[in-house]
């Protein structure tokens, strides 16, 4: 059995910004009520007719490129999502088409706001195992296509994105893609929903405040343990973009003191599976974390899920 490690990031979003002050146009809010309230101040809208697939595309493309790698060195593809419309081909299956990518193994994965850290725990595993070698692993989502843009309490939260990374097998000597520790509360499975025909999101959002800022300091701080790492030691923490009032209490509660803490749902809202990749190919793009230097990723939301894993930067 071998070790694995990110090489690789990219991330795409759509041209379309949408402001506060545009959405207090349409339903009853302000500027100032969802600022004050999530942090957000605008977030990236997909065009109608630019799909999952599109914009996954996109951001896998950028992180191959950035690799270095040929499309026929990706044997494995896998698509964290959970707003894909087409059921088949799945997600992977169109992006490795799109990118020349020859004979794939392709699966999209639904854990909803956690699943990219999910699918980047499946790729370390698979490659620990010996069935891949080069994954693609991406975090795509579209959640306006499944937002009720009448209700304020959710209109306001959300946005579209990409990001995407490019795992290779690692010896001992190389950084390293940390244990995942993960789980989920299933009896609060109900707090956050995307369901009905059509498929609209809600959430219980007290509900899912209290759990995220009591339960997950202590489990984040598991993640640390796994990894041999001291919160103090972090250079990064990139947790789920879901509210910047849940963001900031949990990296304080932590004790990552030393680490810079990824806040792009004040520009991007909450991207779903997207929010992670998409944060920490920007802060790598932007020269904010050292190559090599470990950095938390942590993913919780829908199904009361939740899935974390400390990496080396790449």
């Amino acid at each position: 059995m071998t070790g694995s490690r990110v090489l690789a990031l990219g991330h795409y979003q759509p041209a379309r910004v949408l402001t506060n002050d545009e959405l207090a146009a349409s339903v009853d809010t302000s500027d100032e009520w969802i600022r004050s309230r999530v942090g957000i101040r605008t977030r990236h809208i997909a065009a109608p007719d630019e799909t999952v697939a599109d914009m996954a595309e996109v951001a896998a493309a950028k992180a191959l490129a950035n690799s270095g790698l040929a499309p026929s060195d990706i044997d494995l593809v896998l698509v964290a999502t959970c707003t894909a419309v087409d059921r088949s081909p799945n997600t992977a299956a169109r992006v490795a088409a799109r990118l020349g990518l020859p004979s794939p193994a392709v699966m999209d994965i639904n854990v909803v706001c956690s699943g990219f850290t999910h699918a980047l725990a499946t790729a370390d595993h698979t490659i620990r195992a010996g069935s891949a070698t080069k994954a693609l692993v991406i975090g795509a989502d579209k959640f306006t296509d499944v937002v009720d843009w009448t209700d304020r309490s959710s209109c306001v939260l959300v946005g579209d994105g990409a990001g995407a990374a490019i795992v290779v097998a690692s010896d001992a000597q190389e950084p390293q893609i940390g244990p995942v520790v993960w789980g989920s509360v299933p009896e609060m499975g109900r707090a956050v929903l995307i369901e009905g025909a059509p498929s609209r999101f809600s959430q219980e959002g007290q509900a899912v405040y209290r759990w995220t800022t009591t339960q997950l300091p202590a489990i984040a701080k598991r993640v640390c343990e796994r990894a041999g790492v001291r919160p103090d030691e972090l250079a990064a923490v990139v947790l789920h973009q879901a509210n910047l009032r849940i963001i900031e209490p949990l990296a304080r509660k932590l004790g990552a003191v030393n680490a810079v803490i990824a806040q792009d749902v004040v520009v991007s809202g909450n991207t779903s599976a997207a929010s992670i990749p998409l944060a920490l190919s920007k802060m790598v793009e932007r020269g904010e974390i050292p190559s090599g230097a470990p950095v938390l990723l942590f993913g919780f939301g829908g199904n009361l899920s939740y899935a974390g894993q400390v990496i080396r930067c790449p």
